[in-house]
Formats: C-alpha cells, sequence, structure tokens
C-alpha cells in the first residue's frame, strides 16, 4: 500500500531542477561532438562553466539578449560545485543570421570569473576577456589552447556549436531562481564552496562533466 502511494505520489521537484536538466542535456551533446564540439583538452583546464540554455534573441529594441542557466565551479581538489543560477541580460552576441535561440556554453580560464558573478555581477569583454571558442580536434594543434582569454564563448543551435563573438552581456545571480532551488536566500559563494544537499540530478550533472573531460 505504501509503495502504491509512492508510485501514485513521485517527490516532487525542486524548482530549477529542469534548468539543470537542459543545461545536463547540452554537456550530453558536447560528450557526444568530440571531433566538432568544445576541445577536450580546453575543457580539462578549465577553472569554471557557465551554461545558458535556450537563450532568446530579442527585437533590437528590446535590448539584444536574455536567458537564464548555471555557473559551476572546479574546486581546488578537483570536484564541482553545486550549481549556482544565472541570469544573462543584454549585450551583442553575434549569433548566426536568422537565429533567435542558441545554447551559450562560456568556459573559464580560472574560478575568479564565476566568484565575481557570485559576488555581484559582470559584464562580458569588459570585467573579463572574452574570445570566440575554437572548434573540435583540429583546433587543439593549430589554436591557442593555452586559455589567453579569460572567457571563451560558444553557442549551439541545430545541433551545432561554434564559437561566439560575444561582448557586453551581463551575468548575474539570478537571486529567486537560487532561493528556490536551495529554499533559502543564501550567498552564492556559499552556494559555490559549501556542501549543500541537492537532488540527485545535481550528482547526474557532475558525474557527466568529470566522464567528459575523462574521454581521452
Amino acid at each position: 500500500m505504501f509503495n502504491s502511494l509512492l508510485a501514485d505520489n513521485p517527490p516532487a521537484s525542486r524548482p530549477g531542477e529542469d534548468k539543470i536538466e537542459k543545461s545536463l542535456e547540452v554537456i550530453k551533446e558536447l560528450a557526444e561532438m568530440k571531433d566538432e564540439g568544445i576541445p577536450i583538452s580546453l575543457l580539462k583546464k578549465a577553472q569554471g562553466l557557465a551554461i545558458l540554455p535556450g537563450v532568446i534573441k530579442a527585437a533590437w529594441a528590446l535590448g539584444g539578449q536574455y536567458g537564464s542557466g548555471i555557473a559551476i565551479i572546479k574546486k581546488e581538489d578537483g570536484s564541482w560545485s553545486n550549481p549556482l543560477f544565472i541570469k544573462l541580460a543584454g549585450g551583442s552576441f553575434g549569433l548566426q543570421l536568422g537565429v533567435q535561440k542558441a545554447d551559450l556554453v562560456l568556459v573559464f580560464k580560472n574560478r575568479r570569473g564565476v566568484e565575481e558573478i557570485a559576488g555581484n555581477k559582470i559584464t562580458l569583454g569588459a570585467d573579463l576577456s572574452v574570445s570566440a571558442g575554437p572548434i573540435g580536434r583540429s583546433a587543439e594543434a593549430s589554436t591557442d589552447l593555452e586559455m589567453e582569454a579569460e572567457i571563451y564563448s560558444y553557442s549551439k543551435s541545430k545541433g551545432l556549436f561554434a564559437g561566439l563573438a560575444l561582448k557586453g552581456g551581463t551575468l548575474r545571480v539570478d537571486k529567486k531562481a537560487n532561493r528556490g532551488f536551495y529554499g533559502s536566500d543564501l550567498p552564492g559563494q556559499k552556494i559555490l564552496n559549501e556542501n549543500l544537499k541537492t537532488p540527485s540530478v545535481v550528482d547526474k550533472l557532475k558525474a557527466t562533466l568529470d566522464n567528459l573531460i575523462r574521454s581521452e
């Protein structure tokens, strides 16, 4: 009887789990595109990632792009942090002609960039240097993969990744999303650096990232 009740009434998901699931799908697609995706050697050097699924390219009168997603850092012990919910507004993102919606992936050279978002906000191209990221295995031998830029940026639309010319957009903490997911108004640094109880989708995200980086 008890098991039947559980089956009929599965545990409610937390607000924000769907955003993590969508971010996880972006990472899974990365894993399936070794020759045409973000170079694995670049991901191995990354100290942070921001994944923003389904960013909308608004009409010019509305002021550029807007979207939301998560940021995550690689901690000193090599493990991944909890996800910090973030949002994006404005800027010139150079999305391909005719594309009104795309996933964005930002690869951070160091943790500082993500931690600055956690503390307040950053403006891409002003507070931190941004470069369109190289694509695929062929880029690894011929393109700068020493991460001289502080952030490498990518867009994904119609199943394909491309380096993205990106500047002027503002990334900041999505306080409402973090409150809904973690249950209270936690500081961004606490979310990134402390062990918090999270649903299984967070473990899935971390495991997928680890498997992707270890795939070569």
